[in-house]
């Protein structure tokens, strides 16, 4: 889509050795530089890792930045389904805001498989991409970078808090998964014509 990327992880020379990586040609580096001339960061970690990858990158990097935060907070610890370690009161994004105050902070694109994500066509038609965050220039930033992808239906719901209900999603996802027996599944928001 024209954006430079890089990834970040804790052993780039780890990483560079494992099966999956062979073919990629992005920069990789270690997590204390995952921030350095990025205008955007993607925590794109395991809910339980979030916090301590962010940590690795640094406080003082992340502030000012956008942080695409597409964890959740999915607990395995008693086999599938997962559930939430963090449900109703609280979010892993407004837990991620808390720790990171100058970060700015934009839940999007965990009600999704990957795939879906990077091609909102494989949902078998358009489907809807939810943003939230305290910061309504940082949520723009994020629905424009998922025009870029390709999706038409960005519903912006507004402030962090909004996290909750994103995340509690992720019971009701893995139940379709398990129903209809594929990744490639989105949901549709529609809406009754104004008038």
């Amino acid at each position: 889509m024209g954006h430079d990327v890089v990834l970040a992880t804790r052993d780039p020379d780890t990483t560079r050795a494992r099966q999956e990586w062979v073919g990629v040609e992005l920069p990789l580096v270690r997590l204390a530089e995952a921030a350095e001339g990025a205008e955007v960061v993607v925590n794109a970690t395991s809910g339980a890792g979030s916090l301590a990858a962010l940590q690795a990158v640094g406080s003082e990097p992340l502030a000012g930045k956008v942080v695409l935060d597409l964890s959740n907070p999915l607990d395995h610890s008693h086999g599938f389904p997962p559930s939430l370690f963090v449900v109703n009161t609280d979010s892993l994004a407004e837990q991620l805001q808390l720790a990171f105050p100058e970060a700015r902070i934009v839940k999007a694109f965990n009600t999704m498989s990957v795939s879906v994500m990077v091609d909102p066509s494989l949902a078998g038609g358009e489907s809807t991409v939810f943003v939230a965050g305290n910061d309504s220039d940082a949520r723009a930033t994020v629905a424009a970078l998922a025009a870029d992808l390709g999706w038409r239906d960005v519903l912006d719901l507004g402030d962090l808090t909004a996290a909750r209900a994103m995340e509690m999603y992720l019971p009701l996802w893995l139940r379709l998964f398990r129903t209809v027996g594929t990744l490639m599944l989105n949901i549709k928001v529609v809406r009754a014509p104004e008038g």
